[in-house]
């Protein structure tokens, strides 16, 4: 059990650090698009950029499940790279389909996954209502300084 428990931590670690710094690289990446897009101006610059955000986060995560199941094939626990990558997308998303199981010493993993999994998704979950509702604040600014403004 602690040779799982060791890996489970050191793999939180590595996908806490990796969610951190694609966060601030999404973020970087969406500051620097915010002027050409000026998504406060419109309603399809809008839409670009919380389409460019979920995709970015989309990769995030698809990151972290391929660590994951890329550690499962190193480990040995799945004979092939589909298996371990359809549990790991099961295990991340907390959707546990139940068809690909681990069994043995290293099904705490597979937890500790969907718990790591479930903290990654609520972070870029709060992630996202922030850049929505920054988006929200600055359309707002831009509006009232429109409106008084005197023409």
């Amino acid at each position: 059990m602690m040779p799982s428990l060791l890996v489970s931590a050191a793999m939180i670690s590595v996908t806490v650090v990796i969610h951190m710094v694609g966060l601030m690289l999404l973020m970087a990446f969406l500051q620097a698009r915010s002027p050409r897009l000026r998504p406060f101006h419109s309603r399809l610059g809008q839409g670009i950029f919380i389409v460019l955000t979920v995709m970015g986060l989309v990769v995030i995560h698809a990151f972290e499940m391929w660590l994951y199941a890329l550690l499962y094939r190193v480990i040995g626990v799945f004979p092939d790279m589909e298996a371990a990558l359809y549990f790991s997308i099961s295990a991340f998303t907390t959707v546990g389909f139940g068809e690909v199981f681990i069994e043995g010493p290293w099904r705490i993993l597979g937890a500790l996954e969907s718990f790591n999994g479930f903290l990654l998704i609520g972070w870029s979950t709060a992630f996202m209502v922030s850049v929505i509702g920054r988006m929200r604040t600055m359309e707002m600014d831009w509006l009232d300084r429109l409106r008084n403004s005197p023409d």
